[in-house]
């Protein structure tokens, strides 16, 4: 139930609001003077406050700017004998939600609270939106016990809540941009965007076009002005993916705006400034790429300023049952399959493997294994044949067709839901091939 807070020295007056505003369904809460108002909503949970300006020991414009400042959340109405529009300017720009005059806008009253609710009720669900990602992207929800994972989260944590640059390093599918998200929400910074791109995904011109934005006509196909994603990422996180990637010529602009804040977009001649924090990661050996010629010296020692390595899953072997468990839940859950277990040598198997793909691999390779089960426990056969064997054969791979691939394919649709896009990617042939299957095997 919603609760209200009605303050107003006038008893009869408040008495009738309050029977009025509880024939609506609301919780009312009333007080006389400032004094017990503040008590009162210190002591229980308020979402809407109706105050008259004139109170026996405060100033009502006065205390909603207190207590719009104490408690963001909560949604005031101004009431008073006399219209003044001084007054009401600046209720509304000390947070007030409306400011009406008594007796003449009594048919206003219960509209209005209405629609102060509803902008209460849009508040606390983005509120807990807020709180959701928080937790999501926490470095308490980095998955792992293991000594060398420990020190690194320890690592990332000392410089999440500054504004120093951080290079993350660590081999492909480590999970840099988990590390990269989970600095960024633990920042001061963490009610502002957080923006990624991946170097190696474009090319000079669009990577260009894409971090710094252009003019209208810059080219051919620019009809309009865009905005980069320096420029989207104001105030809060520009993540770097493969920095080691970007060309030569781009390395420059992003070492300017690093000095300064400062870029010019395709097709502009004067600069703009953005405030902007810069977390790059790559999987490359950059001292190597500086010596070679294909990355700035300069560059390299700005993005440097605090490198955190990701160590590499065969090295916290200890964490690969962890993440297991966590992936088997995820994936029995994305299917509605019941809790599905994991055999020890299931887990032996995967603590054997060398998992050159890292996490990403095993998040793969324990998607394909939940959906091959048949049963309420992973077993060895549920594994591709180069983790069952201890070897790789790229050959053969546990989405592989062979003589039982019309069993398959009906699996994989079943896990899909019948999604034919997906279960394409996941049988890894053209989605034109999958319905020649279908109508060769006649699948539903």
């Amino acid at each position: 139930m919603n609760t209200i807070l009605l303050i107003d020295d006038e008893e009869k007056l408040r008495t009738l609001m309050s029977r009025v505003i509880s024939l609506e369904g609301f919780e009312v809460l009333q007080a006389g003077d400032a004094k017990t108002a503040r008590k009162k909503i210190s002591q229980q949970e308020v979402d809407l406050v109706i105050c008259d300006v004139k109170l026996p020991d405060a100033n009502g414009v006065e205390l909603s700017k207190e207590l719009k400042a104490a408690y963001p959340a909560i949604e005031i109405i101004l009431l008073t004998a006399y219209g003044n529009i001084p007054d009401s300017v600046l209720a509304i720009k000390n947070g007030a939600f409306d400011y009406i005059t008594k007796g003449d806008d009594n048919n206003k009253i219960l509209p209005l609270l209405y629609k102060a609710m509803e902008k209460v009720k849009l508040t606390k669900r983005i509120q807990k939106l807020e709180q959701q990602v928080g937790k999501r992207y926490a470095f308490e929800n980095i998955i792992g016990k293991s000594r060398s994972l420990l020190q690194t989260v320890a690592l990332a944590k000392k410089v999440a809540d500054t504004d120093t640059t951080v290079l993350l390093l660590g081999e492909t599918g480590t999970g840099k941009e988990v590390f990269a998200q989970a600095i960024h929400h633990a920042s001061g910074r963490n009610k502002k965007s957080f923006v990624a791109i991946n170097c190696s995904a474009f090319s000079k011109e669009l990577l260009e076009s894409e971090l710094f934005g252009y003019k209208a006509g810059a080219f051919t196909g620019a009809v309009k002005d865009k905005k980069g994603l320096f420029e989207e990422a104001d105030n809060g996180t520009i993540f770097l993916d493969e920095i080691g990637e970007m060309p030569v010529e781009l390395q420059a602009k992003l070492l300017r705006v690093l000095e300064s804040g400062e870029f010019i977009k395709v097709g502009e001649t004067t600069p703009s400034k953005v405030n902007v924090r810069v977390i790059a990661a790559t999987n490359r050996e950059l001292e190597k790429e500086v010596a070679e010629g294909r990355f700035r010296e300069d560059l390299f020692y700005r993005l440097s300023v605090f490198t955190v390595a990701i160590p590499p899953l065969r090295e916290r072997k200890q964490d690969i049952s962890l993440l297991a468990a966590y992936f088997t839940e995820l994936f029995a859950t994305k299917s509605s399959k019941r809790s599905i277990e994991l055999s020890k040598e299931y887990l032996l198997a995967l603590e054997n493997h060398a998992w050159k793909g890292n996490i990403r691999e095993l998040k793969n390779v324990i998607e394909r294994s939940v959906l091959l089960c048949d049963n309420d426990q992973l077993s060895i056969d549920d594994l591709p044949v180069e983790l069952r064997n201890g070897k790789s054969d790229k050959l053969l791979s546990a989405f592989a067709l062979s003589s039982v691939e019309k069993l398959h394919i009906q699996k994989v649709l079943n896990y899909t839901k019948g999604n034919k896009a997906e279960a394409a990617r996941l049988l890894e042939i053209g989605i034109a091939t999958l319905y020649r299957k279908i109508e060769e095997y006649k699948l539903n």
